[in-house]
């Protein structure tokens, strides 16, 4: 899935969204820049192995290690040190492109369409996937943790 050229420094999106999409995001997200941000509850942690990570994402992440899918970063809200308007608006998970993980991209893109947002950066060999709904972290995780599983089953 890596098209871009080896010399290609910038990111870019990988994932199709209509303008139509484009226009509501932007729109979404002027809103949650003007409201007020409230912290709904703390941030919740799990280990993996050795790390902490979010725990909106211990079942996601657990899977692709399993699989053999290597990860680099992720966060699915508020970090336990920020505050509400600091916190990561979009939940995201960060792939190091090997063909495994290229397949696997290509496989979320297919399942969750519209709702991911796919990211590639050439200079990195990474993806990051994120949601591409405003506000959508919980459900984001959660698709991401189906597709794993799905994968695990029927690409492997």
């Amino acid at each position: 899935m890596a098209e871009a050229d080896s010399g290609d420094t910038g990111e870019r999106v990988v994932s199709r969204h209509s303008d139509l999409q484009w226009r509501r995001r932007r729109a979404e997200l002027a809103e949650w820049t003007e409201r007020p941000k409230v912290r709904r509850r703390a941030k919740r942690t799990a280990r993996l192995g050795q790390t902490e990570i979010d725990a909106e994402l211990h079942g996601a992440l657990t899977q692709f290690k399993r699989i053999g899918i290597a990860t680099e970063f992720s966060c699915a809200g508020v970090s336990a040190l920020d505050e509400p308007e600091d916190h990561s608006l979009y939940a995201y998970i960060t792939f190091i492109s090997t063909p495994l993980a290229d397949r696997f991209v290509q496989a979320a893109m297919a399942y969750m369409k519209h709702r991911l947002l796919v990211t590639f950066e050439p200079a990195r060999g990474r993806y990051d996937c994120s949601s591409f709904l405003v506000g959508h972290n919980r459900s984001f995780c959660m698709l991401m943790e189906k597709c794993a599983k799905d994968f695990a089953i029927h690409q492997l």
